[in-house]
């Protein structure tokens, strides 16, 4: 008989503890922890392994799925893997089961096992119709018992499966609720044990927390081979499917997509869009080039310098990391001589994009002095660098692929670090200055 153990569960982190805590460590959320029974199971052996020289190790063809559409198939590095396990998270609502409903339109005539644990069969083939996605090939299920769903697949042997949601699914022999980490991990364990004996290709749609992780503990994460985040803004039309983790393809890459009445519709160059709404003249907005995974995106950065009405002024960022932010200002302020102590900033990336890379600095500190002294920046075309704490242009990688973009794009200047140009071409059409320091741009700026 196994034996069990009682411990207590955060269901927002996984944290566990061998008793109840008011205060999560883990994720500082009050009230989250819940006891769990969990019985040891035994998994008896008969064989012993055997070790092998690496050189003798057969790796064999390695089978994608190709769906056909440009933008998931580059996430997934070039089609889905046979045999592979894929996490799909977002908010509700941003387009997770509408993407995964649309896979019976993209993989015709491959067979496609759905199991729905939130909604009835009739509403998965409702939205199915409406997306134009209710093919023979798709098979539906709507069950949560994990010993049915894996008893089923064992019968229809599907070549892709759908799990819609993971905190849907419970395990008879766990006596925890579903939704619960210990359910979620056990569920997971059991569809990857049997996703890599059938050689098929797995989805697991996933909830997020309030603190904007994944639901359930952060082994699930590491139990899967690729994590798709979906990101963007429920009230804008497009959503970016981000590849946070990818073993059979890079990280970082991303694709983007706009929400129609008829599902979700590829987006082939994102930088057009994301530029579209840009003011021609207008102060304090600044494009920059930033990289996502192989990509190359022009993006607007949009900011407001203005004077405080409060004893501490504000600084406010959307899709900047505030602390850089605090950063660039001491910068500005300390080495350029700008007054920003008495001026409230606010920064904004446009089109729901986030620009993390070092590269974006000089963008953002140049569209603050452009806000400050209400000029354009149109002079300055496109800027790409990092700025160090000395107030010196930093080198970037990949300028080619970056300056390519901003070419194509019908940019006529750019602005980069002059130790990124050594050795360097810069690509017709386009007119490239080097730089060393912040001065030498604010120069530009302020004739």
């Amino acid at each position: 008989m196994a034996k069990t153990k009682t411990r207590y569960c955060c269901q927002e982190c996984g944290y566990s503890s061998p008793k109840w805590l008011g205060k999560c460590p883990g994720c500082n959320y009050w009230d989250t922890m819940v006891e769990e029974t969990i019985a040891e199971r035994s998994y008896p052996s008969n064989q012993t392994a055997l070790a092998q020289p690496i050189d003798d190790v057969e790796i064999g063809e390695m089978p994608r799925i190709v769906t056909g559409s440009v933008e998931l198939d580059r996430l997934m590095g070039g089609g889905i893997m046979r045999g592979s396990i894929i996490l799909v998270a977002g908010d509700p609502g941003i387009g997770k089961s509408t993407m995964m409903t649309e896979l019976g339109r993209y993989l015709d005539p491959l067979t496609i096992l759905y199991v729905t644990g939130e909604e009835s069969a009739r509403q998965v083939k409702l939205r199915a119709k409406r997306l134009g996605a209710a093919t023979s090939n798709v098979l539906l299920l709507a069950e949560t018992s994990i010993d049915s769903i894996l008893s089923a697949i064992e019968d229809s042997v599907p070549d892709v499966i759908v799990i819609d949601s993971i905190q849907t699914m419970y395990d008879p022999e766990v006596s925890s609720a579903p939704g619960s980490v210990t359910q979620i991990r056990e569920s997971a364990a059991a569809l990857m044990r049997l996703t890599k004996k059938m050689n098929a290709a797995t989805f697991l749609v996933g909830h997020v927390t309030r603190s904007g992780s994944i639901a359930g503990p952060r082994v699930l994460e590491h139990l899967v081979d690729t994590v798709l985040y979906f990101e963007g803004d429920r009230n804008h039309g497009y959503r970016i499917l981000r590849a946070v983790k990818n073993r059979f393809g890079s990280t970082n890459e991303i694709g983007v997509f706009e929400m129609t009445n008829s599902g979700l519709k590829e987006v082939p160059n994102p930088s057009e869009i994301f530029l579209s709404e840009r003011q021609t003249g207008a102060s304090g907005s600044s494009v920059i080039c930033a990289l996502e995974g192989t990509r190359s995106l022009l993006i607007e950065v949009q900011s407001l310098v203005t004077r405080t009405s409060y004893g501490t002024p504000q600084r406010t960022s959307t899709g900047f990391d505030p602390k850089r932010l605090q950063l660039l200002l001491a910068v500005l302020e300390k080495r350029e001589g700008l007054e920003l102590g008495g001026h409230d900033v606010f920064l904004n990336v446009a089109g729901g994009m986030r620009a993390e890379e070092p590269a974006a600095d000089l963008g953002v500190a140049i569209a603050i002095a452009s806000s400050l002294y209400d000029i354009s920046a149109e002079s300055c075309g496109v800027l790409i660098g990092e700025v160090g704490l000395g107030g010196e242009v930093r080198g970037v990688g990949r300028l080619e692929l970056r300056l390519g973009e901003c070419a194509k794009l019908g940019f006529q200047s750019a602005i980069v670090p002059k130790r990124s140009l050594q050795g360097f071409v810069s690509p017709s059409g386009i007119q490239v200055l080097g730089v060393e320091t912040v001065s030498e741009v604010l120069g530009i700026l302020l004739p």
